[in-house]
């Protein structure tokens, strides 16, 4: 098992019983529902993050403009 994943070669695979290689199977497809389910929370937290950052990059750039008295608008 590598990174949560059965790693089997062809020889192993037809040696395997149909048991077996249904719970390979079932793992793999497990680890991959694990793996969805974190790159959708880093998702919406990077999201929520540069949602954020654009605000307070947005501030900091009216603030610099205001104290420059530079008329951008």
């Amino acid at each position: 098992m590598a990174n949560g994943f059965i790693v089997v070669n062809e020889k192993d695979w037809e040696k395997s019983s149909p048991e077996q290689k249904e719970w390979m199977i079932f793992n793999t497809l497990q680890n991959l529902s694990e793996r969805l389910a974190k790159l959708e929370r880093q998702f919406a937290y990077k999201t929520v993050l540069n949602f954020f950052g654009s605000v307070v990059g947005g501030a900091v750039t009216i603030l610099v403009l205001a104290l420059c008295r530079i008329k951008a608008f």
